[in-house]
């Protein structure tokens, strides 16, 4: 039988690194970060187009796909007994896993109806000023979605043996 270390014992702690369990940052998993890639390509796109109807569609691309990357992340809300399997938008999903997105899920689902006209090639369907106002509003999104999910906080990993999950601070 293996002695325990005593509670006084510096055995009993660990490495003094492991006695106060530091939160560090974590990336994204690689398809979230890849989608924030072409976010980020998307909105680069949108500023050099001329057409309003094409800085706008491809604005709103833009901001789906960094809501697309928040989903990839944060998963699917939980299912509930009533609710039927319904195809959702990711505006609608949102705010169910990143309430804190709930308004940005509000504005950008509001201009959803229009990103499809201006996709279809509906002349006046934007205008260059919704064009613009959109194509800022997709960028301050993306940049609080990186900053979300590129500084995600999470506990450093467990010490093997430490069944306590105590990271190191004696039980």
């Amino acid at each position: 039988m293996a002695a325990r270390p005593t509670a006084g014992s510096s055995a009993a702690y660990g490495p003094p690194s492991d006695v106060h369990p530091v939160l560090r940052r974590a990336s994204a998993p690689p398809a979230a970060l890849d989608l924030l890639t072409k976010a980020r390509h998307g909105l680069d796109e949108a500023e050099t187009l001329e057409s309003a109807n094409e800085r706008f569609a491809t604005a709103h691309l833009a901001a789906l796909r960094g809501a697309a990357a928040v989903l990839a992340v944060r998963g699917r809300p939980e299912p509930t007994a009533r609710r039927r399997k319904t195809i959702r938008s990711a505006w609608e999903v949102l705010p169910e896993v990143a309430p804190e997105l709930a308004e940005w899920s509000a504005l950008f689902a509001a201009g959803a109806a229009r990103r499809a006209r201006a996709e279809a090639g509906i002349a006046g369907a934007a205008t260059r000023r919704d064009a613009d106002d959109l194509l800022r509003d997709a960028g301050m999104f993306l940049r609080l979605v990186e900053r979300m999910l590129r500084l995600q906080p999470v506990l450093p990993p467990q010490r093997a043996g430490d069944p306590s999950g105590s990271w190191g601070r004696a039980g």
